[in-house]
This record gives structure tokens, C-alpha cells and sequence, in this order.
């Protein structure tokens, strides 16, 4: 979509839902440094962008003049062209490096926040999705949080033969390997069943 109609799109609900509940912590989904902006000056908190920085090269400039917690997500190319990107020398080995290389890049610009996201079902095949998730905890090398964002995503679904309407358990599932592999931060639709395997998982640990 445009800039313009994403605009359209998050800010009046970002105005609306601050407006009726300040206290709420929002996080903007967004590659686009402008709306990030908006947001962030609006009330936001925390920006999320799928491509790292690499669509908007004024990404980090905004987040460090805002100082905001921002999450850095693994995607080669773009949405359009990602899944026909899926080819790596070593698939750990280079997400690795590429982090590294943006975390200096956020570091140089005082921007201390930095959260990061391996990007399961960008640009990865599933087998791919499930190497990452096997070996999650490399990534803790970075000395970062680390963000997962699974839920009921085709690497679930296609598992267990289901769409994702049917995805509820094996999101659940996926899950708890992540956060057992030392994942610090869940994306999901279903909070009641996550936030039930996060304190079992505690529990555990």
C-alpha cells in the first residue's frame, strides 16, 4: 500500500486507542521512517520494522532522534520478493552477520534499545523456519532481546495439515520451543494461551 493509505490506516486508530486508554503501550509495525515518525510523536513507543532498515534509510535516523526501543527483523529483498530469496551460504552463520552489521550500525547512532527478530516465514523456506527455531539461542551471542513472532503462521499450519483459523495449539507448541530456546519477546494473536505458556515455561526453567 502507499505511504499515504498506511498513514490513513494507523494514525486515526493510534490517536483513538491513546485517546480512551493513555496507558497503552503501542508498538508500530511499519518500514517507512515517515509514519514512524507520526506515530512515535503521537504516542507510540516502539517501532517494529521488517526490513532493518534497508527499505527507508531514514529508519534509524528517526528512531535515534525519537529514542525508542526498535525491533530489527530479517527479510531479504522485500514482501513481493522475499520468497524467491531463500538461498544462503549458512543460513545461522548469515542472519548472524547481518545482525551484527545493524546493530553497529544502531549502536553508532546511540540507540541503545535494539531488539531482534530472525524473521520466520520472510525469505525462509520451512525447513529454514525450523532450523532458525532450532537454534534460536545462537542469536543471544548478539547480546540483544530477541523478538519471535510464530503465531499461527504457515510454518505452523502446514505442519499439522491445518489454516491458520486451526493453528491455536501448534502455535502454542512452536511457542514454548522458543521461548524454552531463549526467546525474550512473543508476537501473537491468542495473548491469553501465550502468556499461560510463558508461566508454565518459567516454571520450568
Amino acid at each position: 500500500i502507499t505511504e499515504n493509505e498506511e498513514e490513513n490506516r494507523v494514525l486515526p486508530a493510534l490517536e483513538a486507542i491513546l485517546k480512551h486508554f493513555p496507558e497503552t503501550l503501542i508498538s508500530i509495525d511499519t518500514f517507512r521512517s515517515g509514519l514512524a515518525a507520526k506515530a512515535i510523536d503521537l504516542g507510540a513507543c516502539m517501532i517494529n520494522d521488517i526490513s532493518a532498515g534497508n527499505l527507508d534509510r531514514d529508519m534509524f535516523r528517526i528512531v535515534a532522534s525519537r529514542q525508542v526501543p526498535y525491533v530489527a527483523m530479517h527479510m531479504p529483498g522485500t514482501p513481493g520478493t522475499m520468497q524467491k530469496m531463500t538461498h544462503y551460504d549458512d543460513l545461522v552463520t548469515d542472519l548472524v552477520y547481518f545482525f551484527s552489521k545493524k546493530i553497529c550500525e544502531l549502536r553508532e547512532l546511540h540507540i541503545n534499545d535494539i531488539i531482534i527478530d530472525v524473521g520466520f516465514g520472510f525469505g525462509k523456506t520451512l525447513e529454514q523456519n525450523y532450523t532458525l527455531l532450532r537454534k534460536l539461542e545462537v542469536f543471544h551471542m548478539l547480546g540483544v532481546p530477541i523478538l519471535t513472532g510464530i503465531s499461527r503462521k504457515s510454518m505452523v499450519y502446514k505442519i499439522i495439515g491445518a489454516d491458520p483459523g486451526q493453528a491455536l495449539n501448534g502455535t502454542t507448541v512452536a511457542n514454548t520451543i522458543a521461548l524454552l530456546k531463549g526467546s525474550n519477546i512473543l508476537r501473537v494473536h491468542d495473548v491469553k494461551e501465550a502468556v499461560e505458556a510463558v508461566k508454565i515455561t518459567r516454571a520450568y526453567v
